[in-house]
């Protein structure tokens, strides 16, 4: 796994070369020649995390007596709006 170093002001000059190198590995951006922040792909995130999102398919096909489904959709908010038939 490849660890690149770029300074923000690389970062902000390059973001599309930033997010191709941390195909590879870890991007640390640096400010004054100190790392600030660390860009990566979704997917290491996750695997450092631990964490793996869940699908739809693995929610749906829980099979064990007794494993309960939390669910909580968002908001749709305003969906519906007065119509004027005047």
């Amino acid at each position: 796994m490849a660890m690149t170093t770029i300074s923000s002001r690389e970062f902000n000059q390059g973001a599309s070369r930033a997010k191709k190198a941390a195909l590879k590995g870890p991007v640390y951006i640096t400010e004054r020649g100190r790392p600030t922040h660390v860009l990566m792909t979704i997917d290491e995130f996750n695997r450092r995390q631990g964490t793996t999102p869940r699908t739809l398919l693995a929610t749906l096909s829980q099979t064990a007596t007794g494993d309960t489904i939390d669910f909580e959709p968002r908001k749709l908010g305003q969906i519906t709006r007065p119509v004027d038939l005047d």
